[in-house]
């Protein structure tokens, strides 16, 4: 087979995203099962090196509701997420708002990138970034030589950056992260961007 090349994406700003999902202690309760409730993102402008604000857009879920647990880790209530948009508005607000098909996008490991995928196939809603996604939690630890790969909330210490706003609400944590990734750039210069791109 002839190999395919790679996407060509816009080098000018990276589109970072957090995701909130529905949760509970142990499994999901019978016929229920984990849902995004909450995409976050924050724009990082790669040449004045600057995250944009915060947007938090919060998903009204279809198969599960709001646990307790949920509640506590992330402030989201099942009222809060009832104002939300359906799932499909959610993507198609992505891709106008933040033209998302143009860019590379990160989030903090893979968890964001395989619960988009898998929920685009199971609503049958298209996927709305490019195929060019950055598992910013790898990228960290080698930039940093760590054999183990760490949170959020502690990378940013190792980053020298304090927490802003509310750690598990998605876009104060697509925002930190973008804080963070300006930080790596500028100790590690944007060399370890190329496997990425």
């Amino acid at each position: 087979m002839t190999p395919q090349p790679k996407e060509i994406v816009r080098r000018d700003k990276i589109i970072v995203v957090d995701i909130e999902a529905t949760c509970w202690i142990d499994e999901p309760p019978p016929g229920q099962d984990f849902e995004i409730i909450e995409v976050g993102v924050s724009v990082f402008d790669m040449k004045t090196r600057t995250p944009s604000p915060p947007v938090s857009i919060l998903v009204k879920p279809t198969i599960s509701t709001v646990s307790e647990f949920c509640t506590s880790l992330t402030t989201l209530t099942q009222a809060l997420v009832d104002t939300g948009v359906t799932f499909a508005a959610a993507c198609a607000r992505l891709q106008a708002e933040f033209d998302t098909k143009q860019f590379m996008w990160a989030s903090w490991g893979n968890y964001d990138y395989e619960m988009f995928k898998s929920q685009c196939h199971r609503f049958g809603v298209e996927y709305p970034f490019s195929g060019r996604h950055m598992n910013f939690k790898t990228m960290f630890a080698q930039a940093y030589n760590n054999k183990a790969r760490v949170g959020m909330a502690e990378a940013l210490n190792k980053a020298g950056l304090t927490i802003e706003g509310t750690h598990h609400r998605g876009g104060d944590d697509a925002y930190n992260i973008a804080r963070i990734l300006g930080v790596v750039l500028e100790k590690h210069g944007d060399d370890v961007l190329l496997k990425y791109w």
